[in-house]
């Protein structure tokens, strides 16, 4: 599992709770920080659920990939209505853990969106996430796996 969760429950999308240990084992995970009232954010977001669908739930088999959210929105009330209507069927850091200034402090995020793409002991494999999605679709996730050393039966048409 990611460590950088370990310890911490993750959301999914209807609001119920998801076991990080389980969710994440033997994955690469995007920490997707965002916020339902940025533009930039609103503008990307559906771009990642695409990218998203067709790894995780098109493929077959699924890609070793998972999303965890983590928000900047002003409530919990306003993180819950950005998942439901934008989001992908990935997991989220619940909106009133604290654990997410720290997150943002590790990966120095100092604007939104970002998309940080980490290997499963929480080393960085680009923070560029958002940059590769847009200039390479589906073929910067060989290199995400490839540089995470997780194998993976995946190939890109």
């Amino acid at each position: 599992m990611v460590e950088v969760f370990a310890g911490h429950t993750l959301v999914n999308k209807d609001g119920e709770e998801v076991d990080s240990e389980e969710a994440l084992k033997n994955k690469v995970v995007g920490i997707y920080f965002s916020g339902g009232w940025c533009p930039p954010c609103r503008d990307f977001t559906p771009l990642l659920c695409e990218f998203y669908t067709e790894l995780v739930q098109e493929s077959e088999p699924a890609a070793q990939f998972e999303i965890v959210f983590v928000s900047s929105d002003k409530s919990e009330d306003d993180m819950m209505d950005y998942m439901g209507s934008m989001h992908g069927d990935w997991l989220a850091l619940p909106w009133q853990d604290v654990y997410k200034l720290e997150l943002k402090k590790k990966y120095c995020i100092s604007a939104i969106p970002k998309l940080v793409i980490v290997k499963q002991n929480g080393d960085v494999i680009t923070d560029k996430g958002r940059k590769q999605i847009r200039d390479q679709g589906m073929a910067c996730f060989r290199n995400w796996i490839e540089v995470a050393e997780i194998f993976q039966n995946f190939t890109v048409d």
